[in-house]
């Protein structure tokens, strides 16, 4: 059998793995990107069809390479986005193979690396990038039965309405995902309800720039960790319809019904905590506080940014919130179809042999990206460096802490000693 040998390999060619190979590159060393799919498989099977990017097109890429048919200040459609990372790979002459699957990486028995087991072969390789992202396996709770009479779709495989039941439709979850969804729904004329829990919600922009830019120059990109007690943190944003601020008292006034956080099923109907006042309230207050930290450097700084006091003006608070619904009989509703956006869990199954690459849990053990097992890389999780991690040029800095960090390995593993000094001979 013929055993293929090379330094690293990335598992991955997401916007990840395209960034480790880029800082690969440029630092010479010899590597493979193995891709079960296509470049950016995601961002073409894994997003619904009318997707556009969160961020402008300004903030949202790598170094070296703009979105030539976008202004700075638009949003790329999902297509555009997958073409972008695909140029991007052929650019940089990324080493790319697409349909290979990595079923298994264990460590060599007395030579340094690793065995990368795949659907086409075994590769031996010093090192491993694992640039899968966090979007694996869908999250869809059990509250409801699968026998339940109601259809029932993750996010994850939601195209467009034509693909829905007829009849109403509730979207459980109040990140981006669910938002924009409940919001397409309800413009294609469906009866919507969405289901909102705890939540971020800054401002689409504010006096004048787009808020990547506020949480830029506020330092807030930059934050290590999540705030106590929560692992990722939601945000309500969309680039979608030229981009705006979400704001869930016009969702309300649109005709979408609001309800609290899904909390049980039965027979038919479903239950909702009475906390919808408070995630409301408290995404307001994150709202606020943005506002507040960028009109404080505005002041501190003298930059000519011109005020926006409107958009202070929250204005009432609907009938959902001062009368909240707890519970919703699908049927009598109308209800067809609940969409779970309820977000992914990871599976690194295929380095479970490999001791200390995962807890018990099966999450990454790292920091910031350099694994707990030696020679273990992580790239394109939330959180993996700081809050910009999870955004394209976040990718894009973590790639080249990974990669520095492996470099430097490399360099020590690939120190000679003088023959005199390994003889012993002190000069």
């Amino acid at each position: 059998m013929i055993v293929e040998e090379t330094t690293v390999v990335v598992v991955g060619a997401g916007q990840a793995g395209i960034a480790a190979s880029a800082h690969l590159s440029d630092f010479g060393v010899a590597h493979v990107v193995l891709e079960r799919g296509r470049v950016a498989e995601q961002w073409r099977t894994g997003r619904w069809d009318s997707l556009v990017a969160n961020g402008p097109a300004w903030h949202d890429r790598f170094p070296g390479l703009e979105f030539d048919d976008l202004g700075p200040d638009q949003f790329a459609s999902k297509e555009r986005v997958a073409s972008y990372f695909e140029a991007y790979a052929e650019k940089i002459a990324a080493p790319v193979r697409c349909g290979v699957e990595v079923l298994c990486v264990t460590r060599r028995t007395g030579v340094d690396g690793f065995v990368v087991e795949t659907s086409t072969g075994t590769i031996h390789a010093r090192f491993v990038i694992a640039a899968t992202g966090p979007f694996h396996h869908p999250v869809v709770p059990t509250l409801v039965p699968e026998r339940a009479p109601v259809q029932q779709i993750h996010s994850h495989t939601y195209r467009n309405p034509s693909q829905l039941a007829p009849g109403g439709v509730i979207v459980v979850g109040a990140g981006s995902s669910g938002v924009q969804i409940a919001d397409e729904l309800r413009r294609a004329g469906r009866e919507v309800y969405l289901s909102v829990g705890p939540h971020d919600r800054p401002p689409r922009s504010y006096r004048g720039r787009d808020f990547c830019w506020w949480l830029g120059v506020l330092g807030l990109w930059d934050a290590e960790t999540p705030p106590e007690g929560a692992s990722h943190v939601t945000i309500a944003v969309s680039g979608a319809r030229g981009g705006h601020t979400v704001d869930f008292r016009e969702l309300s006034a649109a005709g979408i019904g609001l309800v609290g956080m899904t909390a049980s099923y039965d027979q038919g109907v479903l239950r909702f905590e009475d906390d919808l006042a408070d995630n409301i309230s408290q995404g307001d207050a994150n709202y606020t506080a943005l506002l507040d930290a960028a009109d404080a450097y505005v002041e501190r700084t003298g930059i000519d940014l011109p005020p926006e006091p409107q958009a202070r003006d929250l204005g009432p608070d609907p009938e959902a919130l001062r009368n909240p619904r707890r519970e919703l009989d699908l049927a009598a509703s109308g209800v067809s179809t609940i969409i779970w956006a309820t977000g992914f869990r990871q599976d690194f199954g295929w380095l479970d042999a490999e001791a200390d690459a995962l807890d018990a849990a099966g999450r990454p053990v790292h920091r910031r990206g350099v694994g707990a097992a030696p020679g273990i890389y992580f790239l394109g999780l939330p959180w993996l460096s700081r809050r910009g991690s999870s955004f394209i040029w976040g990718v894009w800095h973590d790639a080249r802490h990974v990669v520095d960090h492996l470099v430097t390995q490399l360099g020590y593993l690939e120190y000679q000693a003088p023959t005199d000094l390994a003889e012993g001979t002190i000069r």
